[in-house]
């Protein structure tokens, strides 16, 4: 059986970051993926760009680095001076690049099938994956034991890190959560467009929308970049609204579609843009297979409704087209853990100072809904996390990295943003540098 310092669960901006971090301290790590790549939601879910956070340096270096490894792949641009704006095909080569340079293995296409624990403590977790090797894989020198078509391997670890967005670590082992099926957010299902005559699209948008709190047009190394929006809230005079309406009345459009808009252009992709939409208001977003199965089969129908739309009201979309649409929901709340510290909304807003902060930032509590006018977003000063929100209250080498941390929902809808993720991650590679001895 292998042995290992930490394994992470998890190869979202969270779970990347702590094993990243890990690794660079000079753990024995292991990064285990469900999908096929790295990424989570900035790659399976298309949630680019990172959204703009603090700019107190409180374990950042994984976004320093990253930032670096996709500027150097062509991949990244700093706009409106936020570094985030990434591309999300070269983020899983970038992403692949980094747990490489850090010693870091990863087992892609794998899912945790058994976890072994006792005394308040996983001694080992058992991997399995459905996917069929042509040869016997390792990991050490063990090999993964085939069992009817499945592959699995049996893993010994100090630590884990449960990453993966919906605390399935936290699940299989019967731990407390926070949440209730009342306290939700609706889902989004995000895709690109390509094929866009971004010039002309810019040109339109500036001169129909004066607000540049809503869009905004740079020339970066001679490539246009751009970034606008529209929801069916009232808390402000959105200036592409009426076109929407348009497209209702005209049938284009269900009156749902129109509940959030929001467009980025994409570092490398020049002619294509980044939509965060469709937001799913008519589907349960609790996370049951059924609700999961039905809001990504009306995702795609919205989508093409709205790619329709778009091709026929927005200017330079004459010859645009679909050309990915993310293969995950993207989803804003899910199973919060109860840990040994519960981080609430009266913290952010008093910026409560804690011992060991793992992450700082000033983004907004920012809580989506499926009414209208029923959002919030609620500007904040600087706060910071606790590691104790990140620590499990049953197993003392368990944590939680992500949306699935220790806080009431108000709270959470704050700190699910990626560059927060990162620092939780980061932070707890961190932390655990300075509790325990690696040989």
């Amino acid at each position: 059986m292998s042995i290992y310092d930490l394994v992470v669960i998890g190869g979202g901006p969270a779970g990347c970051a702590a094993a990243y971090m890990a690794g660079k301290l000079g753990f024995k790590t292991l990064l285990v993926e469900k999908s096929a790549h790295l990424g989570g939601a900035m790659t399976s879910g298309l949630v680019v760009p990172a959204m703009k956070s603090s700019d107190r340096k409180l374990n950042v270096r994984f976004y320093e680095d990253l930032i670096s490894e996709m500027k150097s792949l062509g991949g990244q641009v700093t706009y409106q001076n936020n570094p985030g704006w990434f591309n999300p095909e070269l983020l899983k080569i970038a992403l692949d690049n980094m747990m490489a340079k850090t010693n870091v293995d990863v087992i892609l296409n794998a899912y945790v099938a058994v976890i072994n624990a006792s005394d308040r403590t996983i001694k080992s977790i058992v991997i399995k994956s459905s996917v069929l090797l042509s040869s016997n894989y390792s990991i050490d020198g063990d090999k993964i034991d085939k069992d009817k078509d499945k592959l699995s391997v049996s893993i010994g670890t100090r630590y884990v890190v449960d990453a993966t967005g919906n605390s399935e670590i936290f699940k299989k082992l019967g731990c407390k959560f926070l949440d209730t099926e009342e306290e939700t957010q609706p889902f989004s299902l995000r895709f690109i467009m390509s094929g866009i005559d971004l010039k002309r699209f810019s040109e339109w948008l500036l001169e129909i929308d004066k607000n540049k709190e809503v869009t905004t047009v740079e020339e970066i190394d001679g490539v246009l970049h751009l970034s606008t929006a529209c929801t069916w809230d009232k808390s402000r005079k959105w200036a592409l609204y009426p076109i929407f309406r348009a497209g209702v009345a005209n049938g284009l459009l269900k009156t749902a579609d129109t509940n959030y808009f929001q467009v980025f252009t994409i570092p490398g992709m020049p002619s294509s843009l980044a939509f965060n939409c469709p937001r799913l208001v008519e589907c349960n977003s609790t996370l049951t297979l059924d609700n999961i199965t039905n809001a990504l089969q009306e995702g795609r129908s919205t989508i093409l409704r709205l790619s329709k739309f778009f091709k026929l009201y927005f200017p330079g979309f004459k010859n645009a087209f679909i050309s990915n649409i993310a293969d995950e929901l993207g989803v804003r709340s899910s199973h919060r853990i109860s840990g040994k510290y519960i981080y609430t909304m009266d913290d952010i807003i008093s910026g409560k100072k804690f011992d060991r902060p793992v992450a700082a930032s000033d983004y907004p509590i920012d809580v989506h809904s499926s009414d209208k006018d029923g959002s919030v977003l609620k500007k904040v000063k600087e706060y910071e996390i606790p590691i104790e929100s990140l620590m499990s209250n049953e197993y003392d080498n368990l944590f939680a990295a992500g949306r699935n941390i220790s806080a009431d929902f108000m709270a959470q809808g704050a700190i699910r943003i990626q560059p927060t993720c990162f620092s939780m991650g980061e932070g707890i590679a961190r932390y655990l540098a300075s509790v325990i001895r690696v040989d």
